[in-house]
This record gives C-alpha cells, sequence and structure tokens, in this order.
C-alpha cells in the first residue's frame, strides 16, 4: 500500500508490480498507474 511517507523509488515499484501483474480494474485504470508511475520516475530525476 502506498501512503504519504512510502520513498519514491518503492511507490514506483509498486505500481510496476500492479501494472506487470495485470492487477488493475480496467484500460483506463492501467493507464492512470503508467502515468502516476512516469511522473514519479520523473520526479526521481529531479
Amino acid at each position: 500500500m502506498i501512503n504519504e511517507e512510502t520513498p519514491l523509488k518503492q511507490a514506483i515499484n509498486y505500481l510496476q508490480e500492479r501494472i506487470d501483474k495485470n492487477e488493475v480494474k480496467d484500460a483506463v485504470h492501467k493507464i492512470k498507474f503508467m502515468t502516476a508511475r512516469d511522473v514519479l520516475k520523473e520526479l526521481l530525476k529531479g
């Protein structure tokens, strides 16, 4: 589970696992997870 205390790398890994295992409600939900993952990756870059 992700909360405000979750490190960015851990949140990215969590989202990626959900995407890889297709643990999403539908295609739109999957795209939202992919977008969130990409935004977090950009934040890590600085």
